[in-house]
This record gives structure tokens, C-alpha cells and sequence, in this order.
């Protein structure tokens, strides 16, 4: 009920603005290896300054964006998926717009704001004309990315960026995004604005020089982390 209200104050603040305003593409990634709850490892903190320098940063040597384009937004949703795209978002002097979930002991209580917030973004990206036909990165949680068993048991409902994103309707989208995978982006085009998307494409994140040891394991194989790198070892294989 909240989700669709927010949709509707979304939709009435654009009520003047196109019918469609969908941005020309979404950058989804996961946030980075974590040590617990509360804060990525070192690992996923080296990868976040990887990222800024090598994809996603003002003058990254492989940038994601086309010459002469500045991202429009970069958005997350918990503490994890903020610390890994600040550095990013910094050499472009933008803050982290937040739809903000906490760590909460209970695992339904926390999917459960989760499945709010990720509603609420998905609604905001596909309603607000300052986005539109530009490129916002997201970095978020991998379950409400794409998880097969998450959606099974909304009731119908959508709750992760592969449903309510309508990325269900392209062939090769991943039904779940896999625990040990921090390494890769999704990169989703659409065009005229239009809400349905047109092109969908996984990178693998690939890091040279000092940041060449960090994971690049292929979707859905071990990441290779072990007790040493002090991370969460939950989900590595």
C-alpha cells in the first residue's frame, strides 16, 4: 500500500513531464565483498576504489560511460551497496541517493523493508525526468537484484530490479544473482524513453596493477575468498 502511494506522489510530480521518462540505461552492480552486517572486508573496500578508478569514476581508465557523458544519479539501498559506490560518486561531485534499509537481525524483516525500498527506487528511476534518457548507476543488494526463490514467495508481488525493471522479459537475464558473485555488472539499455527495456548485457569486472588479486570469478563459480581476507565466507562456493 505504501509502495503504491509513493508510486502515485511519484507520478503526480511528473504529471507535467512525459508520459515516459526512463532513463537511456541502468548500471545494476552488487555492493562489495563484506566483512559483516555493518561493513564491507577489505577486499570489498578495495574493490569500491577499483571500480571508481577502472569503471565507474570521472576519467576511469575503462569507463562504463560514452565520451563526454556524467552519470545522472548513482543510487543504493544499504550500508554495504553506499560504501562501495561513494568513492565512485565522488569524483563526480554527486551524493548517493539512498533508499535506505538497515542490517535487522530477522532475515523476513529486513527483506521485507528491502522489498519496499527496491519498489520505491524501480518506481523513482522510471518516473523522474531528470533521469531520462541518461545513464544512473545501482548498486544494490544481490537478492533484490535478481532471486528466483525471493520472488516465489512475494505472492505475486514484485520486489526485485529483474521483475519490476521488466528485465523478466528478456531472454539471458540471470533468474538469481549468485551468492558468491561480486564481480559483475548489469548493463540494461532502453530507448525513447519507453519503461520496457530493448538490450541487456553482463561485464565481468576485470582490475589490472594493484587491485589485479581482487575476485573475477565467472557467474556462479567459487570466489576463491578464504578465513585470511577476513570477509564473510558465507556464499563463497
Amino acid at each position: 500500500m505504501i509502495a503504491r502511494l509513493a508510486l502515485a506522489v511519484l507520478l503526480s510530480w511528473c504529471s507535467f513531464a512525459p508520459a515516459f521518462a526512463a532513463p537511456a540505461r541502468i548500471i545494476i552492480l552488487r555492493h562489495g565483498e563484506k566483512a559483516g552486517a555493518w561493513k564491507l572486508c577489505g577486499v570489498g573496500q578495495a574493490r569500491a576504489d577499483a571500480l571508481a578508478a577502472t569503471y565507474l569514476g570521472r576519467n576511469a581508465a575503462q569507463s562504463l560511460f560514452a565520451a563526454g557523458e556524467e552519470p545522472a544519479a548513482f543510487l543504493a539501498i544499504t550500508l554495504h551497496t553506499l560504501e562501495l559506490a561513494a568513492p565512485a560518486a565522488a569524483t563526480w561531485d554527486l551524493p548517493v541517493t539512498m533508499f535506505s534499509v538497515l542490517p535487522q537481525k530477522a532475515t523476513e524483516a529486513f527483506d521485507k523493508a528491502a522489498n519496499l525500498r527496491t519498489e520505491e527506487a524501480a518506481a523513482a528511476l522510471l518516473a523522474n525526468p531528470a533521469w531520462q534518457r541518461k545513464t544512473v548507476v545501482m548498486v544494490w543488494e544481490h537478492k533484490h537484484i535478481a532471486n528466483a526463490k525471493l520472488a516465489a514467495k512475494s505472492s505475486g508481488e514484485a520486489v526485485t530490479l529483474r521483475q519490476l525493471l521488466q528485465l523478466d522479459k528478456l531472454k539471458d537475464v540471470p533468474e538469481t544473482w549468485p551468492a558468491a558473485n561480486y564481480d559483475y555488472f548489469w548493463i540494461v539499455d532502453y530507448a525513447g524513453g519507453s519503461t520496457t527495456p530493448t538490450g541487456f548485457r553482463m561485464v565481468k569486472q576485470a582490475f589490472g596493477g594493484r587491485y589485479a588479486k581482487l575476485p573475477s570469478n565467472d557467474w556462479g563459480a567459487p570466489n576463491g575468498l578464504t578465513s585470511e581476507s577476513e570477509c564473510d565466507l558465507k556464499g563463497a562456493e
